[in-house]
C-alpha cells in the first residue's frame, strides 16, 4: 500500500471537506469528482491501492458507495433529499487501476418513492458493477 498517498488523501479530506453534497468527508477521501447532466449524475474516481481488499482489487464496499452516491446525489438534485431503502449491487469485474465512472439515472420518479440505477465502468468502458436502488423522498 502506498502509505504516503493514503496519508495525503486523508489529510486533504480533513482540510477540504464540507458537510454538503459533493464535498462531504468520504467524497473527499475517495477523490470523487461529481458532475451532472440533465438526466444523470456522473461520479468519477481514481482507483488507489489503499482502497483495496485483501485480494488486491477495489473493495466492494467502495464500489457500492460510489454507486450509491451517484444515485443519491441525482435524487437530491432533481427531487430533493432522500434515504436509501434498498440497494442491490451486481459485481461483474475486479477494478485494480485507472479511473472509474459511475453514472446514476432514474428508473421511475414518484412523489414519495423513487427508483434509480447506476453503472460503474472502467477506463476501457468495461462494466465493473451495476446497481439498482429504492429511495424514500424526505
Amino acid at each position: 500500500m502506498n502509505e504516503a498517498l493514503a496519508a495525503s488523501a486523508f489529510q486533504n479530506a480533513i482540510e477540504t471537506y464540507k458537510q454538503d453534497f459533493g464535498t462531504f468527508f468520504l467524497a473527499r477521501l475517495l477523490g470523487l469528482e461529481i458532475t451532472y447532466t440533465e438526466d444523470t449524475c456522473v461520479v468519477e474516481m481514481p482507483v488507489r491501492d489503499f482502497e483495496f481488499n485483501p485480494q488486491g482489487s477495489l473493495h466492494g464496499g467502495v464500489i457500492a458507495t460510489i454507486l450509491d452516491i451517484s444515485m443519491g446525489h441525482l435524487l437530491n438534485r432533481q427531487v430533493g433529499p432522500g434515504a436509501t431503502l434498498d440497494l442491490n449491487v451486481q459485481y461483474l469485474k475486479a477494478a485494480r487501476s485507472g479511473r472509474l465512472t459511475a453514472t446514476g439515472s432514474f428508473i421511475r420518479k414518484g412523489r414519495q418513492i423513487c427508483f434509480l440505477r447506476s453503472e460503474l465502468k472502467g477506463d476501457d468502458g468495461d462494466l465493473i458493477a451495476s446497481a439498482t436502488s429504492t429511495w424514500k423522498v424526505i
